[in-house]
């Protein structure tokens, strides 16, 4: 039996995650995947046989890689302030590198209707208690810890799945919203410590 060439069947997922998550084109086809990745398409359908099958793949890696970096901050042993200031730097960093990847992740889990792992809510509500003890302690406004978050994530997150949109308003070009956003990371921070 043939053995299958992981580098050119990483070389897809790669392209295709640069299409969806950097570039924002969510409804690229399988061509246009192809066309990028430098391959014809036949080996494309070689390696994930139908378009669904790829698209799946690519928003599991997507959702257990950005999983990964923000479950390494939540369980980070530091002071919350520390955690937060690390949580708006790290999720900022990814975001600004793949803006689109929160609006492909959204859009897979409301087309395929998963639910988050019960592993991932543990986390989070042991986030939402340090959250709620911060509050409790006066450092923070006080607020349902779900508001907080829903506010730190849109925040952080808006900003960036918008950028077309805020770059042609604001009539600035991709190195001026980079530092705008470069810039936001510390005014988020800034705006919860006053």
């Amino acid at each position: 039996m043939a053995q299958r060439d992981t580098g050119t069947e990483q070389l897809i997922k790669d392209t295709a995650k640069r299409i969806f998550f950097s570039e924002g084109k969510l409804h690229a086809t399988t061509q246009d995947i192809a066309d990028a990745a430098g391959v014809n398409r036949t080996l494309l359908n070689y390696y994930f046989r139908s378009r669904d099958i790829l698209f799946e793949q690519v928003a599991i890696e997507a959702r257990e890689e950005m999983s990964a970096v923000l479950d390494h901050v939540f369980t980070a042993q530091l002071a919350f302030k520390e955690k937060l200031q690390q949580l708006i730097n790290v999720f900022m960093d990814q975001a600004m590198k793949f803006p689109y990847r929160e609006v492909y992740i959204v859009t897979e889990l409301n087309r395929t209707d998963k639910a988050v792992p019960e592993e991932k809510k543990v986390r989070i509500k042991a986030f939402l208690k340090e959250i709620s003890e911060e509050m409790d302690a006066g450092k923070i406004k006080k607020m349902d810890p779900r508001q907080f978050l829903m506010n730190l994530f849109s925040l952080m997150a808006y900003p960036l799945i918008t950028n077309c949109l805020n770059k042609s308003i604001y009539n600035i070009n991709d190195n001026e919203y980079l530092k705008l956003m470069k810039d936001r990371k510390k005014l988020i921070f800034e705006m919860i410590y006053q």
